[in-house]
């Protein structure tokens, strides 16, 4: 059951009571209208009490090792005091349903630990919608004292964009020797990769990795930095090893530490923001369009004269968008 009372989620949220983080975070992901309206001004209150956390996004290849790495870095934060939310973006989730609940019972031993919380996707159906939400559930953490956000996307292609545009630093998990490397960099990718980390350096594969990282550190220097002061570093590590995990961590600190200095970190959250805020106008102006019932009734029609050559695309488009005037 979902209380009405904001400042139910507020007060709760801000003591740090991890049920109403949970609840909050329900009511974030909720579509209907009414919860809609309550979630906002949940997020408007809690907004001054955001923004100190640590944003790191992390992607892989499949078979990287992510949950490991995920829960072996949460696990080295944690014992540093550190409080760490771990969430998910995942446009999959529609269909599967499973894919990321999988990953809480895969991380067991941060699962249990008082100072982590790792909170499963919303299955959004589209992917504006799933980013949208764990954009919010990040702010919501922050107000509840975690100081480390991990935004873990699941799926492929367009995520990767969408946790790009919501973290501070976006890491790209490889691995050796699995096929030709530069092949299996995607070039959009690598151009969001503020570090890259070949994980799975361990046993035998210690040789390959240190020949992989010669090879993506040659890729990466043939694109251009988005950072003046920041060029992606490739580094190793083992996540069942627990090896390389630090200096990861030490990788992270420096460049939030390199960007707060020069005062592109505050450049890009305020880019980020106003991003979010375009890409929240269109969802909405599609929203808006297609629940119009004039537009409902038209559009079958258009639909079919323009399939026949009765009427031109742009007049079709233009006469449907014309019906929102009225």
């Amino acid at each position: 059951m979902i209380a009405d009372n904001s400042q139910y989620y507020i007060q709760g949220v801000l003591k740090r009571d991890r049920s109403v983080l949970a609840k909050t975070i329900t009511l974030i992901e909720s579509s209907l209208a009414s919860h809609q309206d309550l979630a906002r001004t949940i997020i408007d209150s809690l907004l001054p009490y955001t923004g100190k956390a640590v944003r790191l996004g992390i992607t892989g290849v499949p078979g990287v090792g992510k949950s490991t790495f995920i829960e072996s870095l949460g696990m080295t934060l944690v014992k540093k005091g550190s409080r760490v939310a771990v969430l998910a973006v995942d446009p999959s989730s529609t269909r599967s349903g499973g894919s990321i609940l999988a990953d809480k019972t895969r991380m067991e031993r941060l699962s249990v630990e008082e100072k982590a919380f790792i909170r499963p996707s919303p299955s959004g159906g589209i992917l504006g919608g799933v980013a949208r939400k764990t954009r919010e559930t990040m702010f919501v953490c922050e107000a509840a004292g975690f100081d480390v956000i991990i935004v873990e996307t699941v799926g492929v292609g367009q995520s990767e964009t969408a946790v790009a545009s919501m973290v501070d630093f976006f890491l790209v998990l490889m691995l050796a020797g699995a096929g030709d490397e530069l092949q299996g960099i995607k070039k959009g990718i690598s151009e969001l990769a503020d570090a890259i980390a070949i994980n799975k350096a361990d046993g035998d594969n210690v040789e390959r990795a240190e020949r992989a990282k010669k090879e993506y550190e040659t890729a990466l220097h043939l694109l251009s930095p988005a950072s003046p002061t920041w060029t992606p570093p490739v580094l190793t590590c083992s996540a069942l090893e627990m090896t390389g995990i630090e200096d990861i961590w030490k990788t992270v600190l420096d460049h939030r530490q390199r960007l707060t200095a020069t005062g592109e970190l505050e450049s890009k959250r305020k880019k980020q923001a106003v991003d979010w805020m375009w890409s929240l106008l269109d969802e909405g102006l599609k929203e808006r369009f297609y629940n119009n019932s004039d537009v409902k009734r038209m559009l079958p029609k258009m639909k079919r004269e323009v399939e026949k050559g009765l009427i031109a695309p742009t007049n079709a488009a233009q006469k449907l968008l014309g019906l929102l005037n009225h």
